[in-house]
């Protein structure tokens, strides 16, 4: 089968993992976006500016037609700004388009996933992201390609300018009482509402030095979903003592690309909450309540049983 070529404009987020992007890299260029924005943050200290700069040296490997622009950073910003900045560049350039960090390796599937949808719900104001990342572990939810979601993942994405304009580093105009009311609206389990408040709290403080979890809140708080594809078309290579966030394998490392043949899309708008759960149980530590496992239990066997009569 022939690679497929994407149609999309590419960020690509470097740093100083020298491999991981490498191989990243590699997956983009069989892709041969027309369009491709590399963005680094500067480093930390003279001792490393040496694996800096060999990161960035992966633009002398572009041998396609392309138009490629950088934004190399002299100074070191941390992730929080260095990220959201580049996002807020490609998008002053671009109407849409896909983004990659260094250790998000696409599978050439996950390039026409985007290269479609993008285009199919690019006035969709109620569509936040494309994602490449399943965290299902083989489990589909319904028999298209893809679901609805009220998670954000990142690693490996696409979205829109329209998206993007409403992001808030800070999230300066929202406060705590409000993030409450809505979070309620949308988990209705108190752990986990508690769960995202303390990470809320943790971003108004500059607690935390990351950008994902403000378009998160963003996307929550302005009613606006996820597409999340039933295969999994990201690999996280990234779980090493040189991430930033990833340092320790966890069983969402390293998930295997799956197949994605023709993509069929869902006939009615519908957030998969089990989906969700299952995810944030994972995330969060959490177990799921025994009253609730004992009623999906009996529900099993019920179906199982009208099942076996009508058939």
């Amino acid at each position: 089968m022939e690679q497929y070529l994407t149609h999309s404009p590419v960020l690509f987020i470097i740093y100083n993992r020298y491999e991981t992007t490498l191989l990243t890299f590699e997956a983009i260029k069989n892709a041969k976006p027309p369009r491709l924005y590399i963005a680094a943050d500067g480093p930390k200290n003279i001792e490393s500016q040496k694996i800096c700069n060999l990161t960035r040296s992966i633009i002398h490997l572009i041998d396609w037609e392309c138009d490629v622009k950088t934004l190399f950073r002299n100074e070191n910003v941390g992730c929080k700004i260095a990220v959201s900045t580049a996002i807020d560049w490609f998008f002053l350039n671009e109407e849409m388009g896909i983004i990659l960090e260094d250790d998000c390796l696409p599978s050439s599937d996950f390039f026409r996933f985007c290269d479609e949808l993008l285009l199919k719900y690019q006035f969709d104001n109620n569509i936040s992201i494309i994602s490449g990342c399943n965290f299902q572990h083989g489990k589909k939810w319904g028999k298209n390609s893809y679901y609805f979601s009220n998670l954000t993942h990142i690693w490996g994405w696409a979205s829109w300018r329209r998206v993007w304009d409403s992001y808030d580093v800070n999230l300066k105009n929202h406060e705590i009482q409000f993030a409450e009311k809505i979070l309620k609206n949308i988990f209705h389990d108190n752990r986990i509402v508690k769960k995202w408040l303390i990470i809320f709290k943790d971003l108004k403080i500059k607690k935390i030095d990351t950008w994902d979890y403000q378009f998160a809140f963003l996307n929550f708080f302005n009613n606006r979903l996820s597409i999340i594809p039933n295969v999994n078309l990201i690999k996280n290579i990234g779980f090493d003592g040189n991430a930033t966030h990833t340092f320790s394998l966890n069983r969402n490392a390293n998930i295997p690309h799956e197949k994605l043949f023709n993509i069929s899309h869902p006939n009615e708008r519908k957030v998969q909450k089990d989906a969700d759960f299952k995810t944030l149980f994972f995330e969060f530590g959490l177990k799921e309540k025994k009253i609730v496992r004992v009623f999906k239990k009996i529900k099993k066997t019920i179906d199982r049983f009208l099942k076996k009569i009508l058939s």
